[in-house]
């Protein structure tokens, strides 16, 4: 997988682009891509891997959704908001927004409902997965930290003499990164099952590798 981070609403920035187009034809295949909201990336990602799912960071929609409301309302809200993204499919959830905007909370912010529904494509594929997978997927928090070495990575570096260059540096960064991680999600597992169920041989053929 790979998963995306950048402010909720902008570009495409260039070092975007630029990821994009030097880890597209080295990754091979792509099953699943967790971005948090990021206009114009969806299309990117699909333009580099049109069999990938594309799937939006609930959390960081959550963030999205409480920036709207004033402190002492943030609670009760985000109470709320867990019939959506805790429902059983797409169509129970659809429901549950529904049932939200008609709320006097839903009434009250009707920003909140809109931004869900703006980001709606990309959070229905959410509701396919089982929970054990749910869970792997429900935020990019984890990989923001990545994220971050390889643009301060790049960003130092400023500029590449070729495409080489800069793959070389991030491989390296990537390298050193998976020195450090010592366990994997609990949730792994059970995922890792489902994941084969879901996208067979283009994921077991990615683990054998």
């Amino acid at each position: 997988m790979q998963l995306g981070e950048s402010e909720l609403g902008g570009p495409v920035d260039a070092h975007e682009q630029v990821e994009l187009a030097l880890l597209g034809p080295h990754l091979g295949d792509v099953d699943t891509d967790v971005v948090d909201g990021l206009k114009g990336f969806p299309d990117a990602i699909n333009a580099a891997f049109p069999e990938t799912t594309v799937q939006t960071c609930i959390v960081h929609l959550l963030r999205l959704s409480l920036d709207f409301v004033s402190y002492k309302d943030r609670k009760p809200i985000a109470t709320a908001l867990k019939d959506i993204y805790r429902a059983v499919d797409a169509v129970a959830a659809e429901a549950a927004l529904t049932g939200f905007e008609q709320t006097p909370w839903g009434q009250k912010y009707p920003a909140i409902g809109q931004s869900w529904r703006r980001a709606w494509s990309e959070v229905i594929p959410f509701y396919a997965f089982p929970a054990e997978v749910r869970r792997i997927l429900y935020t990019t928090n984890a990989i923001e930290a990545l994220n971050s070495k390889l643009r301060r990575a790049v960003r130092a570096r400023g500029h590449f003499p070729t495409d080489e260059a800069a793959i070389k540096l991030l491989f390296l960064v990537l390298n050193r990164s998976e020195k450090e991680w010592k366990m994997p999600p609990r949730e792994w597992a059970m995922a890792k099952a489902q994941f084969a169920v879901l996208f067979g041989e283009r994921f077991t053929k990615a683990l054998a590798g």
